[in-house]
Formats: C-alpha cells, structure tokens, sequence
C-alpha cells in the first residue's frame, strides 16, 4: 500500500499533530496503546498508509514529533494517545525557537534537523511504496515555519519525486499571536511556494468563527479549534485510508488541483458543521452536504470565495450515498454559479466518494478549493510585513542570527509575485487565455494587475 510519513513541527504542528492521530485511531479502531479493537474488516485493510505493524501486533504511528523545546513532546507523551508514538521518533532540542524563523531555520533547527532526517530516512526505509510526506506546522511562530520549512527544503533534496503536502496554520487578521508574525509567515510562504506540492492553508480566525457562529460554542478552546482542524485532515486522507467508490492519492489530488506549480494553495472546508442542539432538525443528505461544503462561513482560512474564482474545487465524500446524485449535484453547483469558477478549465470539479463515513456520523463531505481569493490572505500579510520591514523594527533578531536583508526583500517580493499571478488568472476569461505565455506562468515575469 501507498505509505505515508507524517512530520509535525513546533507547539502547534504537534497539538494538531496529536489531535489527528486521536482522530484516526479512532476511525481505524485503534486503542491507546495501539492494539486494534475494531469490529469491521475495512478497518486494518490499509491501516499500513498511516501505521508500522510492530511486535504482538500493535500499530505504531509512522509520525516524527519535532519541537526546539521539550515541553511540548511532554504534553504529545502525557495525553490520550500518547503512549502510540514511538518514543525514538520524538526528537526535540532545549533552547526553543523563542518565535524567531531565523533560529528556527538556519541557527537552532539546523543542529537538529540531521538528527530528525536520520529518523525520517529510517521511516522512508521501512516502506514498500513511498506515497509522499505530510507536515504539520504553523507559520506564525519560530519553530513550525523556521524548522519546518527547514526539514521541508532538505526532504525535498532527498525525495525529490515524492508528493510533500503541509497543513499550514497561517495567521489570521484577528488573532495575532506573536508581534513578528509577517516576518515568520513570509519568509516561510517563500519556501512553501518552491517546496511543497499542496499546502492546506488553515487559519484560527475562522475556525473562531466556525465554532462560535456555526456551532454556537460560547468559548471556543484550542481543543475544538484543533478538533475541526482533525476533521479536515481525517477527510483528505480519507481514500488513502479506507477503500471506496472513487479514490483520490495524493498525487491524484495534485495532478487535478494544481493547474501552475506555484499555485497550490488549498482552502478547506467541511460539513456538516451543526450546532448540537440543532442536531436533531437537520437532515443529512447529499444536497445539503454539497450546499454546506460550498458555504463560505465553513471555509477554514480567513478569505471569502465569492470575491475570487475558482480555480478547482477537489469534494470528498463519506457515507453511503448515490454516486448518480454526487455528479448531479456538483454538475448543479457549477451551472448555477458558473461565474465563480474561472470558465478556461471546463470541468474543474474533483470528486471521490468512500464508502465509510466518519465516527459518529452517517454521511460527511471534506472541501478543498484552489481560489484565487487566498490572494487576501497573503495580501495582508505582505502590507503588516511591509509597515514594519520599511522602519527595520525587529530586524536586528533576524540579522544576529546570520540573515541577510536581501532574503527578507527576496521573500515579499516572491509572494508579491505570487499575489499578482492569482490576480492575473482571476481576470483571464477564456477568449485571453489562450494567450497565456508559458514563461509567465513560471512566475519569474511580474505581471500587470491593470
């Protein structure tokens, strides 16, 4: 089976990390200390994408925990699951990253990362066919996006044919936790744009607003944030995982969602997302799964769809349902709102439909959109970056750790290009496109935003 090596980075990467190995295990019947208690046969029939099989058959987690500091490896050790993970595969340093990428990236993080590559080479090793690696980590901090961009960059060295997907939890307008967040989030989107194959871009200001909106919780805690953010990931792996009417891999997800290399940036969603209370007055059915995977308040990162288009839409399926009302439904969503799709890619729709829905529920659906409205959210990054780059404010971190300034003006020019290309194929119509060069698709040429 297509093996798959799961890498979390950084505080963040591994409360995500953790919450979604709690989720999995559960879906494939997996105990605490990784002896199967299930009771269906699909359970164990790919359990090898995610899992080793050790010594009396338990299930070990093929996952990698990575932090500059040790206090986050004692909380991943001392929770629910934590006794699952190799103890081999936690590798972490003492000094922390203190939110600095530079540390993260070239000073701290690089006396670490040849001891996470050896474990990593080891896992890589033990695997029949290499599917590819998933990352979890944040943009915001010093450890998730120095690091993990570091670890990124040299599996890439080493793995160059292999998909390399990340979760990225990228900062929000609202909820800011760290002073230096634009400096840390553009130097990292700088390297996910030339070293990912398709980034999930995640966001806490809309999960916010998920759980305070649509589920009505008065107080959301990490804990819900990170269990929608779970919800998500179960759902994109699900037809790696478990056998079904249509399977999407990982390269299959790419090769229908990336139409230019440097475009890969996936917003999420999924459904259905209901209030408790509200439960028992809904129906799920698949028009209602379709109506609220397209929804813009269930969108996971903080830029609404209706102001861009489409690109492509991937829609993942769980449950038993009718493949015939599937493609009628997404034939449906794309007449009615055909203006919001770019008209030069004519059936730009990706469906997958598994049969067996996610613990608890009888049908779900998992959403990931190529919109050219994720331009907002690098936008905004860019503009704070740039009201504190043009003063030097902070600098002096990043420069005593050995950075140059040129990197940090390299990098917001890169994304700055990024933003412009979004625009560009936001305003092709079909008649233009055919005179889209192939250079200016390589992003090197600046484009004109008239």
């Amino acid at each position: 089976m297509r093996e798959i090596v799961h890498v979390q980075v950084g505080q963040c990467g591994n409360q995500i990390g953790a919450r979604f190995w709690h989720m999995i295990s559960n879906e494939h019947g997996i105990d605490q200390t990784g002896k199967y208690v299930g009771n269906a046969r699909d359970q164990l029939d790919r359990i090898s994408v995610y899992y080793n099989e050790a010594a009396k058959s338990t299930y070990v987690p093929r996952s990698i925990q990575v932090d500059l500091e040790p206090g986050t490896m004692d909380s991943v050790r001392s929770g629910e699951f934590g006794k699952i993970f190799r103890p081999d595969n936690f590798v972490f340093g003492q000094s922390g990253a203190g939110n600095n990428w530079a540390k993260g990236h070239y000073t701290e993080g690089a006396e670490l990362v040849d001891s996470v590559l050896d474990v990593l080479r080891k896992e890589a090793e033990g695997c029949d066919s290499l599917q590819g690696f998933q990352l979890c980590h944040s943009l915001g901090g010093g450890t998730g996006s120095g690091m993990g961009t570091l670890i990124m960059s040299k599996v890439r060295e080493d793995f160059p044919d292999r998909i390399m997907t990340s979760f990225s939890v990228v900062p929000s307008p609202k909820v800011s936790d760290t002073v230096v967040e634009p400096y840390n989030a553009t130097l990292s989107v700088h390297q996910l744009v030339e070293n990912t194959d398709e980034t999930f871009c995640i966001d806490n200001e809309a999960l916010y607003d998920i759980c305070f909106r649509t589920l009505k919780l008065p107080s959301p805690t990490y804990c819900d944030l990170n269990h929608l953010v779970s919800l998500t990931m179960s759902g994109i792996t699900t037809s790696l995982r478990f056998p079904g009417q249509l399977n999407a891999d990982l390269r299959k997800l790419a090769v229908n969602m990336v139409p230019f290399p440097r475009l890969h940036f996936f917003v999420p969603g999924f459904a259905p997302l209901v209030a408790r209370n509200s439960q028992q007055y809904q129906a799920l059915s698949v028009p209602e799964l379709t109506q609220q995977m397209f929804d813009a308040k269930n969108m996971m990162a903080a830029c609404d769809p209706r102001h861009g288009r489409y690109l492509t839409v991937a829609a993942i399926f769980r449950g038993r349902m009718s493949m015939k009302e599937v493609d009628q439904q997404m034939t449906n969503i794309q007449n009615k709102n055909s203006s919001y799709f770019v008209d030069w890619i004519p059936n730009n729709i990706k469906t997958a439909v598994c049969d067996i829905p996610p613990c608890g529920m009888k049908m779900s659906g998992t959403f990931l959109g190529n919109t050219t409205a994720i331009q907002e959210l690098f936008k905004r990054i860019s503009e704070q970056f740039t009201s504190m780059f043009r003063r030097k404010a902070f600098l002096h971190w990043y420069t005593g750790e050995g950075m140059d300034e040129m990197e940090f003006t390299e990098a917001e020019s890169n994304m700055n290009d990024m933003v412009s290309e979004y625009q560009q194929y936001q305003e092709v119509s079909a008649d233009e496109s055919a005179f889209v060069d192939d250079e200016e698709v390589e992003g090197d040429v600046e484009f004109n935003e008239d």
